[in-house]
Formats: C-alpha cells, structure tokens, sequence
C-alpha cells in the first residue's frame, strides 16, 4: 500500500505492517489501521517512533518504549481489555505510551496511563486505560532523556 504522509512524505507500506485497531485509539476511533515508523534520517536517538495512521495520512502519533523513561513500568492490565488483540504473551507483546513533544522540548511528556498494546505476532492492537494513579497522563521525560544522551 502507498499512503502520502504529513511528515514521512509518500512511503510504501507492506500489508503485514499494518497492525489493526478495532476500537481505533482514544480520541481518535474511526482510524483502525496503523503502521510503526521511524525517522531514520532525522534519527530522534530517544527511542520515538510514529503510530503512522493508513487512514488518514495526516495523522501519526509520536511514541515510545515506556521502559525507557520508566523502568519499572509495568501496569496491571485485566485480561478481558486485552481479548481483542487475540492471545498475548511476553514474547509476543509490544507495550507502547504516547508522546507529547511541544516546542519546548524541556515539557517533552508521555502518557502512562494510556498505553498501546500490540500483539506482533497478529498485528492487532488496542489503547487502554490503566486504573492506577501512580501513572499519570503527563510523564516528564526531558531530564530522563537528557541523562541518557550524557
């Protein structure tokens, strides 16, 4: 498939790329198919990659690993919200958190309470809610960040 993206330019996506969101993601539940892209000329070296949207190719999401602002990351999530992505397991499981990158890099965040599940091996995923708040909304990560890059 060929999609023209806002930030990507045209690129060309194998159809065992597009991972498929039944519900959509919050917000945003009319778009169901999805690509993971990287900007390897811009070459972010934090780990942040885009959520690509097929359906609307003017939309794609920056996110990360949430292991690698937060290593002890690890929310419980009941099994039935993850039913639709079909049977998941720790070698089949990629746990993703969105990321909010303004101007003002030094109020870079992401969002831990809202993470993206995606079963690889199915190519099926899902944005849940996780009922904790030891996980908040606004995760700094710039000082994180700045760390690692020393």
């Amino acid at each position: 498939m060929r999609i023209d993206t806002k930030i990507f330019g045209t690129i060309e996506v194998a159809d065992e790329k597009i991972i498929r969101f039944d519900n959509g993601i919050i917000g945003f539940p009319d778009l169901k198919g999805f690509t993971l892209l990287h900007d390897e000329e811009k070459g972010t070296g934090v780990g942040i990659r885009f959520l690509q949207s097929i359906d609307e190719p003017a939309f794609a999401m920056p996110v990360m690993d949430p292991l690698l602002v937060k290593p002890d990351y690890d929310p419980e999530v009941e099994d039935e919200l993850l039913k639709c992505i079909g049977e998941v397991n720790g070698e089949n499981i990629l746990v993703l958190v969105t990321a909010t990158i303004p101007s003002d890099l030094t109020k870079m965040s992401v969002n831990l309470q809202g993470p993206i599940i995606i079963n690889v091996d199915e190519c099926r995923g899902c944005q849940i809610i996780v009922d904790n708040t030891k996980f908040p909304v606004k995760f700094p990560i710039y000082d994180i960040l700045k760390k690692e890059g020393e």
